[in-house]
């Protein structure tokens, strides 16, 4: 990708931009990419660049040596963890009170708001402020830190990857309060960036003006999309992300796949492997099973498939971020929804790829588009 109209539609001074997210590299994580990626592309073109980000336990100083950004860390969370226990019972009085905590009170993640606020009380002279959600509480330090005297920049974005209180894919909705703080929020950033225009509707009418549609974005080469066809013996598809309840749902295509008698290997990189357990022994050597892999190394095994599975959100508020890589692979992908057609799953284990998902072209991802994208709201 050629970088030499980096600038273009805006000055070409450098600019001094913050940028403060919970998640950063090495977390594998959407948001992670994200940020890592606008940081390093940003940096690459000139501009002053600092990062906001939680503690991590990690020697930063390689990355660092490559992309000299100015790098800040929140301290480590103070505040309790509720434990996983092993026992059955214990564990799952555990886990619901979590759930409990985590839809009353947004916890854990509301010590971002408390550790965001106190992070940017020395900030000042941004050119840019860009937050990033997911968690929300992130927007909400950034509000209650930037006020009428002390701006912290001349613009600030809040980019939201999925809606918050327009939610449509977990199983409770947002308690009404909360409402109160994404208005606040939304009232007081300059602009909210969301990744599809579809998602528009999962925010509040009174903000849509300041909505900009700015998709999510990764450095890479622009033809490698135009690789060989794969050469597998036996055909081999692949899988990279979570599942959730009624919407990432694995189970019925899983259920039809233990059942069929013809060779296939069905590759999972997942943080949900318990989804999976049950097909495990079922399916044999036929499904493997892997923890997040870092996404370097995804994209080597991505581009290695006779095709790629999509497992549908059944919404169009939210897309997944692996579409992205999905498109960049050029390898045909097969969406499937909560209900799917079998001849569809059957013609592509046959290598026919008639019915494949449409993607977009990979060039709009481009890190060097999406960065422009962003400076453009400067002014």
């Amino acid at each position: 990708m050629d970088r030499k109209s980096d600038k273009e539609g805006g000055s070409n001074k450098a600019r001094k931009i913050l940028l403060v997210s919970n998640g950063f590299y090495p977390e594998i994580s959407p948001r992670s990419y994200r940020v890592t990626e606008l940081a390093k592309e940003l940096f690459r073109q000139g501009h002053e660049v600092t990062v906001i980000s939680k503690f991590r336990d990690h020697d930063y100083n390689g990355f660092l040596d490559e992309y000299p950004i100015n790098l800040k860390m929140w301290g480590s969370s103070k505040w309790p963890k509720i434990p996983d226990l092993k026992n059955k019972y214990w564990s799952f009085l555990c886990r619901g009170f979590s759930r409990v905590l985590s839809i009353l009170f947004e916890y854990p993640a509301i010590e971002d708001m408390f550790k965001v606020k106190k992070e940017l009380k020395p900030e000042s002279g941004y050119d840019l402020l860009i937050s990033f959600a997911v968690p929300y509480p992130v927007h909400w330090g950034v509000a209650w830190a930037r006020t009428a005297t002390h701006r912290i920049a001349a613009k600030w974005v809040a980019d939201c990857g999925d809606p918050y209180m327009g939610d449509v894919l977990d199983s409770f909705r947002k308690p009404f309060y909360f409402g109160l703080l994404e208005k606040w929020f939304c009232r007081k950033a300059d602009y909210l960036s969301i990744p599809l225009d579809s998602a528009r509707s999962g925010y509040y009418k009174e903000f849509q003006n300041k909505i900009k549609v700015i998709p999510q974005g990764f450095d890479f080469d622009s033809n490698n999309n135009m690789l060989k066809q794969p050469d597998n013996e036996v055909v081999t598809f692949a899988y990279a992300g979570s599942f959730l309840p009624g919407a990432r749902d694995p189970d019925s295509l899983m259920e039809y796949l233990a059942e069929l008698d013809i060779p296939f290997r069905f590759l999972i990189f997942t943080n949900k492997p318990e989804f999976l357990g049950r097909f495990v022994n079922r399916m044999k050597d036929k499904l493997l099973v892997y923890e997040y892999i870092p996404r370097d190394e995804l994209m080597k095994v991505l581009v290695r498939m006779d095709f790629l599975i999509n497992f549908d959100n059944n919404t169009t508020r939210n897309s997944p971020s692996k579409l992205i890589d999905y498109s960049i692979c050029g390898r045909p992908v097969l969406n499937i929804r909560r209900v799917f057609n079998k001849e569809d799953l059957v013609a592509f284990l046959n290598r026919d790829y008639n019915k494949k998902m449409p993607l977009p072209a990979p060039v709009g991802f481009h890190i060097s588009n999406v960065s422009r994208s962003f400076l453009r709201l400067i002014g």
